[in-house]
């Protein structure tokens, strides 16, 4: 919100520095992100009035003009249309630095002559002040200007503003904000002008038909109008504002918008079929060409304000070409409203039609505001366009509401802010914000002292803050306009409670330590994607399984669809970083995919991908880096679950995505949790990766429940061990989970390491040989030879008639 300091200072005097108000404002909460000042460091510039205007001996379309400086008057050319006699402007004496503006240089003014007249000076333009990009005409300036006095600079204050305060999306608001902060009453003068017309009841009816989505609805007739150009004076507030110039009744909407914060729209009223306005649903599919030309098809959750006949304005987002204001208009009907906040959101975000009026009431304005912000504009549009106005206001007020009061105690001020503030202090500092409280109303604030107040009062937010609900917001403002920085470091009363954590979120932290620890990189990529990406993930169908869902109204094409895999995002990095790394690389992510589920809400299980690409080492002068394998990815699987306390099998996998005979399923008591496996090489070359790429997956969500289980204690063992070596020969079907799920089956194995694999001479063909090292221990004494000779046998026998194995001599 960009705000003229000259216009601040017509509610509310502003003696401090623009740069310590800043501060002030900023602290309270409403920061100030800069203090523009219009016109850079104008030098040479003074208030001048025109008090002569000749042709040009040897131009047309020049001009002689005259400008009396109080100490002297000068003569310039000049070529502007708009030169009046007595207006007072902007004069530049040479040597002044100015815009150029045709080039939009900065240029410094010298003694010019112009088709055989000498020009010692120029009368500027606010292009040529930096004020605006209007080069056009000259800037006139207001009546009251002292002539012969230096052109002082317009501050402007940039003001970022927290959604929850729609009542400082206005001159008044920020106005009553520093008042509260300074200590004074601002001045806001109540709109008043004649009323000459007939009855507006005779000339206009209004209906609401959904007042669920718009509470309040009030309009004014103004006959005779004359449309035309604004005045200078409100161009350049416009225009200081962010807002481009129109004509006089558009440009008195926006300006009341502006000084106000309520959206207000002009309708032709002999345009208005019926001459009833009805606020109701738009109907399925019903269309309206908008005021920038565009058709728009409407919704029955739109809020539409239509005529007897059609539809001629989206309801608080923007009016239809079907009842605008142009040249040819006399009468207009001007619309001042409150409308429900969360059916303009949808609209203009379903539209895709934002706007300043949409901003304003999505962010929940107060439907007390419609009413004085019509009256000013009318009278404004009395003042600058003439006219007639009809005798009252419609006021459609079905959804009035009385206002409630906030009980506020010293003791909940006491215990929120940690400090003692009177409730004396209490009263002045809410009474400076435009509250009411009981149980006694008084009139100077002075008057009163801590005996004449209870400890708890009954507080009426104005009607402007409509943020204002619970105590908490009210014990904010104290802070606030009391200063933050001015609340005491005090020690908690009590100790902090006991932390909980929240088990998921344990559960992502020691993921992504220990995956740091063994050297990936964590990325955070976004929810959304596309479709062509996913469809990379499945070379043999081209179709993503499942089917993501689409965003109804997606940014761009490239974040249309949810994503219902990690693996895109990754291999995209993965892409993306070979470009520049050639040694190893090692990524993961943590996060929710979105999986359809028929008319439901998608499931959101919490996701870990990770993906190896390259070489396991980096160079170096004494080893070789060998590429990553399968084993390595099964590796990193295995000390992750490890750490979580959790044990893994492994099956066969089917996963299509990943290479057939380079996969498996991991499996956790019997949970298929995720998987680990090399990606298809059509996969990874879909994704321009040349070489191998591994992965693993891991649902978190369905592992969580399996890591909250204690640990149990289990002391050192006090007998030594007994280490064997058996080979085996089996059938090349056999896996390795098949016989270590026999061995670990006898109760004094205490380890099964496998150490070695081969297939070949003199192994027959279709058999190969597995080598393991076991380890035999008991808990009560020290085991004997025999001991283990005879478990060792019987290994060998369950694993001969289970899995048809034979020892390898």
């Amino acid at each position: 919100m960009k705000v003229p300091v000259s216009w601040l200072k017509e509610y509310v005097s502003i003696d401090l520095p623009l740069k310590k108000l800043a501060e002030r404002l900023t602290m309270a909460g409403s920061e100030v992100k800069g203090i523009q000042e219009a016109g850079g460091s104008w030098k040479n510039i003074f208030v001048g009035q025109i008090v002569d205007i000749k042709p040009h001996p040897n131009a047309d379309r020049l001009s002689l003009v005259t400008v009396d400086l109080a100490t002297e008057q000068l003569t310039v050319v000049c070529g502007a249309p708009n030169l009046k006699l007595g207006d007072k402007v902007a004069f530049a004496r040479v040597g002044a630095e100015l815009i150029d503006g045709h080039s939009g240089q900065r240029v410094i003014l010298k003694p010019a002559r112009i088709r055989g007249v000498d020009s010692g000076g120029m009368v500027c333009s606010e292009k040529e002040l930096a004020i605006s990009d209007r080069h056009e005409d000259i800037m006139v300036l207001p009546p009251e200007a002292p002539v012969g006095a230096r052109l002082t600079r317009s501050a402007i204050l940039d003001l970022d503003i927290t959604p929850n305060r729609p009542d400082l999306l206005s001159v008044i608001g920020i106005a009553r904000e520093i008042a509260a902060l300074t200590g004074q009453k601002p001045t806001i003068a109540e709109a008043t002008y004649e009323e000459k017309g007939a009855a507006i009841e005779k000339k206009i009816s209004v209906e609401i038909v959904d007042t669920d989505l718009c509470p309040r609805y009030c309009c004014s007739l103004i006959n005779g109008i004359k449309i035309g150009d604004s005045p200078e004076w409100l161009k350049s507030r416009l225009s200081a504002c962010g807002l481009r110039p129109i004509n006089n009744i558009v440009d008195i909407t926006n300006y009341v918008m502006l000084e106000y914060g309520q959206p207000l729209h002009a309708f032709d009223y002999d345009r208005i079929r019926g001459k009833r306005i009805i606020v109701r649903r738009a109907s399925a599919a019903e269309t309206i060409v908008s005021l920038e030309g565009a058709q728009r098809v409407l919704d029955g959750d739109m809020l539409v304000i239509a005529d007897m006949e059609r539809a001629i304005a989206i309801a608080g987002v923007m009016g239809g070409a079907n009842s605008e204001v142009d040249q040819e208009t006399s009468s207009i009907l001007l619309e001042s409203a409150n409308f429900n906040p969360a059916s303009i959101h949808y609209t203009s975000h379903r539209l895709r039609l934002a706007s300043e009026a949409a901003m304003r009431f999505e962010r929940g304005i107060s439907p007390e505001l419609p009413l004085p912000a019509i009256k000013r504009a009318t009278q404004l549009i009395l003042e600058l366009a003439g006219g007639k106005v009809a005798q009252g206001i419609v006021d459609a007020y079905p959804g009035k509401k009385q206002p409630k009061a906030i009980l506020l105690s010293q003791n909940r001020v006491r215990a929120v802010l940690g400090v003692d503030i009177s409730i004396n202090q209490v009263a002045r500092v809410l009474t400076s914000l435009g509250c009411s409280w009981t149980p006694e109303m008084i009139d100077e604030l002075e008057d009163f002292g801590l005996e004449e107040v209870s400890e708890e009062i009954l507080v009426y937010p104005p009607y402007w803050r409509s943020d204002l609900n619970l105590d908490v917001d009210l014990i904010e403002e104290v802070a606030r306009i009391i200063g933050y920085d001015r609340i005491p470091v005090a020690m908690l009363a009590h100790p902090l409670p006991q932390q909980d954590p929240e088990p998921s979120i344990t559960l992502k932290q020691r993921v992504s330590q220990s995956l740091t620890g063994y050297g990936f990189q964590e990325v955070i990529t976004y929810s959304l994607t596309s479709l062509e990406v996913l469809k990379r993930l499945w070379p043999e169908s081209n179709s993503p399984e499942p089917m993501p869902l689409r965003v109804a109204n997606p940014m761009t094409i490239d974040q249309e669809y949810l994503r219902t895999t990690l693996r895109a995002n990754l291999l995209e990095a993965v892409a993306n970083n070979r470009r520049h790394e050639e040694g190893g690389i090692r990524l993961f992510e943590l996060g929710r995919v979105f999986l359809p589920r028929p008319g439901d809400l998608p499931d959101e299980p919490e996701v870990l991908c990770a993906v190896l690409s390259g070489s396991s080492l980096g160079k170096s002068w004494s080893a070789e880096g060998k590429p990553f394998d399968f084993f390595d990815a099964k590796g990193a699987v295995e000390s992750l679950l490890s750490q979580l306390g959790v044990t893994a099998d492994f099956e066969v996998g089917n996963d299509k995505g990943l290479r057939p005979g380079s996969q498996a399923i991991i499996v956790v008591a019997g949970d298929r949790l995720g998987v680990v496996g090399q990606f298809h090489p059509r996969v990874s070359q879909a994704f321009d990766i040349s070489g191998p790429v591994y992965l693993f997956e891991l649902n978190l969500t369905a592992l969580l429940p399996h890591t909250l289980s204690h640990k149990g204690y289990q002391p050192i063992a006090r007998y030594p061990a007994i280490v064997r070596d058996i080979a085996i020969i089996v059938d090349v079907g056999v896996t390795h989970r098949q016989v270590t799920k026999v061995i670990k089956g006898f109760s004094l194995v205490k380890q099964v390491t496998l150490f070695d694999v081969y297939s070949g001479k003199p192994v027959p063909t279709g058999r190969k040989s597995l080598a393991y090292r076991l380890t035999f221990q008991s808990p009560s004494h020290t085991l004997t030879d025999e001991e283990a000779d005879r478990v060792q046998q019987q290994i060998l026998d369950r694993l001969s008639t289970e899995l048809g194995a034979t020892l390898r001599g």
